[in-house]
């Protein structure tokens, strides 16, 4: 089918009541490129007396329904074929309307779905498209609302493909792959059809490497499934060190000539698993460094750009990670491409919950009708996609601590074997979860007995201990057995305590951390490299999110901050990710690399001197208090704490060449280094060294003199197709480049020519600041705009800032 984009040209508003509207008192619809993400620009708020968990959920966004419209001419030669409108993604309770007729629905927010829209269409004049979605306390983190994703029209004739050939290597080997396609024809006509059909395999560089010719013949109303065995004599096999991509492209040809085509992209690999070599990608073991990530991109909102997703999947893989984990929800095409194209492994997940609901209005309400035809969607669009080793059925679902719960895994698991078989499934199963209403009824005992008054401070601090300690249990044991019996690939969330455990206890039993701390990264790892039967960990999390506010948030006892697992409205953030949210590498970021063994050089990060001395008092997910910068003033003199992570033997602190000793690093020490000094203006540097000799140093330099504005796009040239953006990074320097951490000011955006600012924000925690406005506060320095084109020519993008001079920054749109 002839399939274009239907981004362009829509309206939307807040849903307006008829009744109401009938008085006039409607708000106007305004303007929107798809994607588009209706919640981001709305007012945040605090709530009205205490907060409700949702409110911090979705980051103190508020509820709304949403109205979309597009008007569109429909030509006269479009009357008898068939017509269908694709939506990768509405975010939730999508109804569709055409010529003001009910046309279709889909209650899951990540699932794509098809909409028939021939019978409806008025060739030959104006048609209208409506779309309503609607948000209310139905998730724990910020989805967003509105069509997120990109929306597509499919045209085609009576006889065509349908959407969605697929293409699988069940047979690969260093000299030659199997290659097997299967295209689905339908006949919509009222004669029995035969059609020629062929196949054709092309390499990165365009050349056929493969082709085969069949005959097929459709009955009317009764599709026929035409499936081809083509053969590639010594394969470029995708890998994440090297992922090569080939093209299948299909066709058939009737009397008439060509009457349809599709191509898709696909990778030829293969998988293997089992517990003395683990996972192995075309037979070599890997073991995945992943990152969990949910869908939304920062000051973008939940809006799936192209361009944004492909970034953030490249910074992900420059800080060391091969394997994303989308939580927790289905993740979307231009994600799957990027991760295709750069080489990054993904766990692609169904649901966060089934049956129970985790929040008032959740999908849960939808899942006993609906989770066949959503699996059936994830299946079919990660299908192609050599990425995707693994399916999730769920995250941290109250039922498989039983047996009810363990029919439906079982369930959920078959029904994506039936799909394909050719990928793992598994489950994030918290295990604590999992025996929560055991706990629940143990809790008063247990409180009773030992007089407990530690407040939530010290129980958020031993968090990950006490769901260890649970994990190993013999109720947990006994209550998850056959939901872990029913997966390929037990997923663990927070139960690394089980590791060493199921090796005995279960020997055929396969193991990853779905979910983990990130301050455990280190201890976590070791039982990786040590267990075969463990094929990786997923820290919580790779990329910041908006929502789940301040879980991440460093806090000390002495924070006059409410002792809440959850932080208090203007919190934006959730805190807990090794990258932030406009792309800029944390201190955790870095350390990772060094216990991945990927970064030889030490790494320095500073801890706030206002906070020295002052009890840690932050959650497992909250990295230490620090940034890395040697630039604080106000606190000459005063102690300060100065964090070296390295895997080298020891390291050596210097201030302006003093040296400050040195100290054990490396694995024993947790791979880092603590120095209490005072703190002196210029020049830190820390020396790493193996067997006494040196391997890398890290240096950190006081940013001194005027303020400069810098600003820097992360490419010239840019174009307006396939969702493309500009992303321009804005820091506040001194003359030398180094960044002034603690001069932050507001920046002002203009932006002319042939684009739009798409989103402008920073990396602040907790904000009342917009993103969708022309000037916004720097954050440690840093910001980040986005630009999107409107058609081809020049952009250009100039910023401004108290007591700094104007820069400018020239795109070229193609």
């Amino acid at each position: 089918m002839i399939r274009t984009s239907f981004n362009d040209g829509w309206q939307v508003r807040p849903k307006a009541n008829p009744f109401v509207e009938l008085a006039g008192s409607a708000v106007p619809f305004r303007p929107v490129t798809l994607p588009h993400d209706a919640m981001i620009g709305q007012r945040r708020a605090a709530p009205e007396g205490e907060a409700t968990m949702d409110a911090h959920a979705r980051a103190y966004f508020p509820d709304g329904v949403f109205e979309y419209r597009k008007s569109f001419f429909v030509p006269e030669d479009h009357r008898g074929r068939r017509v269908f409108l694709e939506f990768e993604g509405v975010y939730r309770d999508a109804t569709v309307y055409i010529n003001g007729d009910y046309a279709g629905q889909r209650p899951y927010g990540y699932s794509g779905f098809l909409v028939d829209a021939g019978r409806f269409l008025r060739p030959g004049q104006d048609n209208e498209v409506r779309v309503e979605a609607r948000v209310h306390r139905d998730s724990r983190w910020y989805t967003g609302a509105g069509i997120y994703r990109d929306t597509w029209m499919l045209v085609g004739g009576l006889v065509r493909i349908a959407p969605g050939v697929r293409v699988t290597t069940p047979d690969l080997d260093p000299h030659r792959a199997v290659v097997e396609v299967a295209a689905t024809i339908e006949n919509d006509s009222v004669a029995l059809r035969t059609v020629e059909l062929v196949a054709e395999i092309r390499d990165a560089a365009g050349t056929v490497v493969a082709t085969d010719t069949a005959k097929v013949t459709v009955l009317p109303g009764e599709p026929a499934t035409a499936r081809r065995r083509l053969y590639v004599f010594d394969p470029s096999p995708w890998s994440p060190k090297s992922p090569s991509l080939y093209s299948c492209e299909v066709r058939i040809r009737d009397e008439d000539g060509e009457a349809d085509a599709e191509t898709v992209v696909f990778g030829i690999r293969s998988l293997q698993l089992d517990p003395r070599s683990g996972l192995r990608v075309n037979g070599e073991t890997v073991k995945l460094r992943g990152a969990c990530v949910h869908h939304d991109n920062g000051i973008l909102g939940a809006a799936t750009h192209a361009r944004a997703e492909e970034r953030r999947v490249a910074i992900l893989k420059d800080a060391g990670f091969n394997a994303i984990r989308m939580a927790h929800h289905p993740m979307g095409r231009a994600m799957l491409d990027a991760c295709d194209r750069l080489g990054m492994l993904v766990m692609d997940e169904a649901f966060d919950m089934w049956t129970s609901a985790k929040s008032d209005f959740d999908y849960s309400l939808s899942f006993p009708e609906w989770w066949e035809r959503d699996i059936e969607a994830m299946v079919a669009k990660d299908v192609n996609h050599p990425s995707v080793i693994m399916y999730s059925i769920g995250n941290e679902i109250p039922e498989t601590g039983s047996a009810a719960g363990a029919a439906w895994g079982r369930r959920l698991a078959e029904k994506i074997r039936s799909l394909d078989g050719t990928r793992y499934v598994t489950n994030g199963i918290n295990n604590m979860v999992a025996v929560m209403a055991d706990l629940k009824q143990m809790a008063p005992q247990t409180a009773d007995a030992d007089g407990d008054n530690t407040g939530i401070n010290t129980f958020m601090a031993n968090m990950g201990d006490v769901m260890n300690m649970l994990s190993t249990s013999e109720l947990v044991t006994e209550r998850t057995a056959e939901s872990y019996g029913v997966l390929d690939v037990a997923g663990m969330n927070y139960s690394d305590s089980r590791y060493a455990l199921d090796k005995d206890l279960f020997p055929n039993r396969i193991i990853v951390g779905t979910e983990t701390f990130p301050t455990h990264i280190d201890t976590n790892w070791r039982l990786v490299e040590q267990h075969s039967h463990v094929i990786g960990d997923f820290t919580w999390t790779g990329w910041d999110y908006l929502g789940e506010v301040g879980i991440g948030r460093p806090r000390h006892l002495t924070s006059e901050e409410p002792s809440d697992l959850l932080a208090p409205y203007p919190h934006l953030l959730a805190g807990c990710g090794d990258i932030d949210i406009t792309g800029h590498r944390r201190p955790a970021s870095h350390y990772r690399e060094i216990v991945f063994g990927l970064r030889t050089e030490p790494y320095i990060a500073v801890q706030r001197p206002e906070h020295h001395g002052e009890t840690w008092a932050g959650t497992p997910w909250a990295w230490s208090d620090s940034i890395s910068s040697w630039t604080w003033p106000g606190s000459e003199d005063k102690p300060v704490t100065v964090e070296v992570y390295s895997d080298a033997d020891e390291v050596e602190l210097l201030v302006n060449g003093r040296s400050f000793g040195r100290k054990p690093a490396g694995g024993e020490q947790r791979f880092r280094a603590e120095f209490d000094i005072a703190y002196a203006p210029g020049e830190l540097v820390a020396v790493a060294y193996r067997d006494g000799a040196e391997t890398g140093r890290h240096v950190l330099r006081t940013a001194a003199g005027s303020v400069q504005l810098r600003a820097e796009a992360d490419r010239r040239a840019i174009t307006t197709a396939g969702g493309d953006l500009a992303f321009v990074t804005l820091t506040l320097t001194d003359t030398h480049g180094t960044v002034h951490t603690a001069s932050d000011r507001p920046v002002s955006l203009e932006v002319s020519g042939n684009g739009v600012l798409a989103g402008f924000g920073s990396a602040a925690p907790a904000t009342e600041e917009r993103f969708d406005a022309t000037e916004h506060h720097t954050h440690e320095g840093r910001a980040l705009a986005v630009l999107r084109p409107t058609g081809p020519g020049e952009i250009r993008l100039r910023a401004s800032a108290p007591a700094c001079d104007p820069v400018e920054v020239l795109i070229k749109v193609a």
